[in-house]
């Protein structure tokens, strides 16, 4: 059953979409080809995307789906049972840890805590299995352990994704700002230098001109004089 979005307000459609949202596993993985699972929640309600494309709900988040939107599931059962993954949790080898927080800057949840050149540490109830962490370590010191039931709680989760997108927004803003201000800052010291070449430039003239013809300037003592003279 498809959609029919002309009988839904604009209200309707967001609310629509919190729902689906809302039965995702919020791992924010991207493995259904989507950078989260609010954009594939509104990919859904638009009918660019099905409901099969979340391997880490698997088959309770299709039911789900189906069942809220009301659709057939049937047809992707087959498929999602291929795809299915099992819960997972992300583990840091101590000794092989080398401390670059490239780990730490791919978790889209905050799940990874450290400093650079220091131990990394995996937060068990917040880390969601994305398995986000495993490309960017250069050490390959990252192993994906399976859960019997996740550790983490969604509505957290979606929580610590968005705050850490704010976060990387405000930086993205601080680090503009600055440049702007660092370009202000060049732009008046070009000024600046500029009229100060312009000075000098122009006392080397009048001192050029006072060099060549002496009458053309004159001290003030001899003013004050002359001026006493014609008295």
């Amino acid at each position: 059953m498809k959609l029919n979005q002309s009988t839904f307000s604009g209200s309707d459609l967001t609310a629509l979409i919190k729902k689906i949202d809302a039965l995702l596993p919020q791992t924010q993985c991207g493995q259904c080809s989507y950078s989260g699972c609010l954009p594939y929640a509104e990919a859904i309600v638009k009918e660019n995307a099905e409901i099969n494309r979340c391997p880490p709900g698997g088959v309770k988040t299709l039911r789900a789906l189906a069942r809220l939107l009301n659709k057939n599931f049937e047809p992707f059962m087959a498929e999602m049972l291929k795809q299915e993954k099992p819960v997972m949790i992300a583990h840091i080898r101590e000794s092989e840890c080398i401390g670059c927080t490239k780990c730490i800057q791919a978790c889209p949840v905050d799940a990874i805590v450290g400093a650079s050149k220091q131990l990394h540490v995996v937060l068990a109830q917040e880390c969601t299995g994305c398995s986000l962490c495993l490309a960017p370590c250069p050490v390959d010191c990252i192993d994906m352990r399976p859960l019997n039931q996740p550790n983490y709680k969604p509505e957290q989760a979606r929580h610590r994704y968005y705050a850490k997108k704010q976060r990387q927004e405000l930086r993205k803003n601080e680090i503009k700002l600055t440049k702007a201000i660092s370009s202000n800052k060049l732009a008046i010291a070009y000024i600046q230098a500029a009229i100060k070449r312009t000075k000098e430039k122009k006392q080397r003239f009048d001192l050029h001109r006072t060099i060549e013809d002496p009458s053309k300037t004159k001290h003030p003592m001899l003013d004050k004089h002359d001026s006493s003279l014609n008295k």
